[in-house]
């Protein structure tokens, strides 16, 4: 039986993933680096380093490095602020699971980001705690998170699933012992998501997953 559900964020309560990927393609572009959606998957989504190595192999100084993450972190927070949705199909899904479940996000975006991403959301009052990248020491796919998040919960780790969209995800929730659901995003649809409990078709199969009918 679920007692528990873990709500990653980007990709799969809201749409800014793609907006991620144009920040950070927009900068290393500026630096002389395309960065293609392949890189991006594979660099960002399954292995969470980051593109930073490609410039550093061009020759490109600490500081100048540091100079264009603050520029990619100031686009990518504008981009958010202007563009920044929730997925369709989301609230009605916790709209059915409301109340009936412990429920959190656990999220490896930085808490400055999260905050701009869910000023105009309304979706916050669904859960029963936040998890961001200042939470824990390691962030996906290392076990850390949702670790944590069970622990937050009070709830056993064969009662908690955690919703997410990447192998990255995956890896770090099957890691901390727990059943996860991938939802794949046009970012992640390609990938293998070997081990998932499931993989859904959207998030409305949520609930249905979950032992709630609509």
């Amino acid at each position: 039986m679920i007692r528990a559900i873990f709500w990653d964020n980007d990709g799969v309560l809201v749409d800014t993933e793609r907006l991620y990927f144009q920040a950070n393609r927009e900068v290393f572009a500026a630096a002389g680096v395309s960065l293609s959606d392949r890189d991006y998957l594979e660099l960002f989504l399954r292995q969470d380093k980051g593109a930073w190595h490609l410039l550093e192999a061009r020759g490109v100084s600490a500081a100048d490095i540091a100079r264009l993450r603050d520029e990619r972190n100031e686009r990518y927070t504008g981009l958010l602020s202007r563009e920044a949705r929730v997925i369709d199909g989301v609230t009605r899904a916790l709209d059915a699971l409301h109340g009936k479940f412990v429920m959190g996000i656990v999220s490896s975006s930085r808490r400055d980001h999260f905050d701009v991403i869910h000023a105009k959301t309304a979706l916050l009052p669904y859960f029963d705690f936040v998890l961001t990248a200042g939470d824990f020491p390691r962030t996906k796919p290392h076990p850390d998170p949702y670790l944590l998040a069970i622990e937050r919960s009070g709830v056993h780790p064969d009662e908690c699933v955690a919703i997410e969209d990447s192998e990255r995800g995956l890896e770090a929730a099957t890691r901390a012992g727990i059943r996860c659901a991938v939802i794949p995003t046009a970012l992640t649809r390609g990938c293998a998501f070997t081990g998932a409990h499931r993989v859904l078709s959207s998030v409305n199969e949520v609930p249905a997953l979950c032992g709630v009918l609509e």
